[in-house]
């Protein structure tokens, strides 16, 4: 049996994707970020970074219990527990597939976080902060959309790094107002994959 814990955030719905497109059953469990349950001692013992997604899956490796923090790292280790094309089986296409998993990891999640967060949390305005990450926002949305001019999907074919980004992609149009007008692209690509049923069926359990 595998537990997920997880919210409608945009790492939270990562793992919602995926688990629609490998049609695999798990148990979902919605964190209470109102009752701080992700600072609670018991979750802080399956991430001790208080952060979710987290994944409990009993039939792990061996057959033992395993638990998996980080978003990116949970929809690696599901595509690979069920053998999914999803997690490219070549060599270099798994490569190219890990390269824009970490991207959005490491640029796409962060700076349209920070710019949400310098536009509409910052206890006082910080027009420096929020200008500073606006920008890097629309320069990435620039390098998406470079590389959407040369293939349908980030790997050539739809994948894990789809599912990573397309979250975050959305959460963006309405968290920090990204303008997408430029990157006709991006918006060709968000298109397909909102048409895809387990993305459909995935975004309605995250809103429901």
């Amino acid at each position: 049996m595998i537990t997920l814990y997880t919210q409608t955030t945009p790492n939270g719905r990562k793992p919602l994707i995926l688990f629609e497109e490998l049609h695999q059953p798990y148990t979902r469990h919605m964190v209470s970020f109102a009752d701080q349950e992700q600072k609670s001692e018991a979750f802080l013992k399956l991430n001790p970074n208080g952060k979710i997604p987290v994944l409990v899956d009993q039939d792990g490796p061996d057959g033992a219990r395993h638990v998996v923090f980080e978003s990116g790292a949970i929809l690696i280790y599901l595509a690979e527990k069920f053998g999914s094309e999803l997690w490219p089986a070549d060599p270099v296409m798994r490569s190219i597939c890990l390269q824009w998993i970490m991207f959005q990891m490491a640029s796409v999640g962060p700076m349209i976080g920070q710019a949400g967060h310098f536009m509409r949390a910052a206890p006082e305005p910080q027009p420096y902060a929020a200008q500073r990450f606006q920008e890097e926002v629309a320069r990435i949305m620039g390098v998406l959309d470079t590389r959407l001019a040369e293939a349908d999907y980030l790997v050539g074919a739809y994948s894990l790094a789809d599912i990573a980004t397309y979250p975050w992609v959305i959460g963006g149009i309405d968290f920090v107002g990204i303008d997408l007008t430029p990157h006709t692209n991006v918006s060709r690509w968000l298109n397909t994959v909102a048409s895809r049923p387990a993305v459909e069926r995935a975004m309605a359990i995250a809103n429901g």
